[in-house]
C-alpha cells in the first residue's frame, strides 16, 4: 500500500539525480555520496509506493516507468515551491517582503500617504498599513504592539522610545484673508487674546502646543476658545471667519498658496517643532519595518509640504 508520508526528499531527489545523471554511479557524483547510497535510496522509494520506478538497460543506462515518471514530475514541482518559498523568505528577511503597521498623527496625514505610496513604488511586496489618529492614540497604539512605527512631533516619555529627527514641524496662526489683524506687522499679545481661538481636542499634540503658548504670552489670562475635532473643520470654521487658530504649517499649504487663509505676525512665529520616527527602545523591527524606517530617513525631509514664501 502506497503511505505518501513514508515517502522522504531524500528518496525523490535520488530519483531525480538518477534520470539526470543517466546512472546511479554518476547520480552519486552529483549528490556527493556512494552509489550504494544511492541505490538504498531507490530501493526504499520503490518499497513504499510498491513498484519499480526505473529500467535498467542492458547498456547500463536507466529509463522511467509511469509510475517513476509521476513520482519525477512531483519532485520537479517540489523543488520549484522550494525554490519560490526561499526566495520569499529571502525577500521578508531582506525587508523587500512583508507586512508593517505605521501611525500617524492626525496633522501627518497631509504628507503620509504620499510618503507610503512612494515607498510602494519603490518596494510593491511590502504591505504597509497606515493608522491615523492623534497623540494619545498613536502612543496607545505603539505601546500595545499595534503599530511598528509611529510619525509625530515631541517624542513621548513613556514608552522608553527611540526617536529618528524627520525634518521641521512649523506651527503658524491663522486667520481668514482679510482680518484686521492680518496686515498689521506685529501682532501684540493683547490684541491676540482677544481673539476666540479655534483648537483641537483633549489629547492632541496641537491642542498642547497652543495652550502653553497662550498661557506663556498671556500669563494665565483667560481666553475665549471653541473645540473642533479635526485640522479640516479648523481651517473652514477660520475662512468662515469664527476665530483664529495655531495649526501646523503643513496642513494649510494650499490655503494659504490661494489666499485663503493668512498668518498672523507674532513675536516667537512660526514655532519651529520637528517631526520625529518613533520606534519602541525594547523591540526589534521587523524586517520591512526596518526597511520602511531607511527609506523614509534617506529621504531627508524632502516629503514634508513647503510654506509658500
Amino acid at each position: 500500500m502506497l503511505h505518501p508520508k513514508a515517502l522522504t526528499l531524500k528518496q525523490l531527489r535520488a530519483l531525480a539525480a538518477i534520470v539526470d545523471a543517466g546512472s546511479i554511479t554518476a547520480a552519486a557524483a552529483i549528490l556527493h555520496v556512494t552509489p550504494p547510497a544511492v541505490s538504498t535510496q531507490l530501493r526504499g522509494l520503490e518499497e513504499i509506493v510498491g513498484a519499480q520506478v526505473i529500467h535498467r538497460g542492458p547498456d547500463g543506462k536507466v529509463s522511467l516507468t509511469p509510475v517513476g515518471a509521476e513520482l519525477l514530475a512531483t519532485v520537479r514541482q517540489i523543488d520549484t515551491a522550494l525554490e519560490q518559498c526561499f526566495e520569499r523568505v529571502t525577500a521578508l528577511r531582506k525587508g523587500y517582503a512583508g507586512h508593517v503597521s505605521i501611525g500617524v498623527v492626525s496633522t501627518g496625514k497631509y504628507f503620509a500617504p504620499a510618503l507610503v505610496a512612494r515607498m510602494k513604488t519603490l518596494n510593491p511586496r511590502i504591505e504597509i498599513g497606515l493608522k491615523v489618529g492623534n497623540r494619545d492614540r498613536i502612543i496607545e497604539m505603539l505601546t500595545r504592539g499595534e503599530i511598528e512605527l509611529a510619525i509625530m512631533g515631541r517624542p513621548p516619555q513613556h514608552p522608553a522610545n527611540v526617536a529618528d529627527v524627520l525634518g521641521d514641524h512649523p506651527y503658524v496662526l491663522i486667520a481668514p484673508a482679510g482680518h484686521p489683524l492680518a496686515e498689521k506687522e506685529s501682532v501684540t499679545a493683547e490684541e491676540l487674546l482677544s481673539e476666540t481661538f479655534l483648537t483641537r481636542e483633549e489629547g492632541s499634540g496641537t491642542r498642547i502646543l497652543t495652550t502653553r503658548y497662550l498661557d506663556r504670552i498671556g500669563e494665565g489670562r483667560p481666553y475665549r476658545s471653541i473645540e473642533m475635532g479635526t485640522n479640516e473643520t479648523i481651517k473652514q470654521a477660520v475662512i468662515a471667519g469664527l476665530g483664529i487658530a495655531m495649526i501646523s504649517a503643513h496642513t494649510v499649504v494650499p490655503e494659504l498658496e490661494a489666499g485663503r487663509l493668512v498668518t498672523l505676525k507674532l513675536a516667537g512665529m512660526p514655532i519651529v517643532r520637528q517631526w520625529y520616527m518613533i520606534r519602541l527602545e525594547d523591540h526589534e523591527l521587523s524586517p520591512a519595518a526596518a526597511a520602511f524606517r531607511t527609506f523614509v530617513l534617506e529621504q531627508k525631509g524632502t516629503f514634508l509640504p513647503k510654506l509658500p514664501a
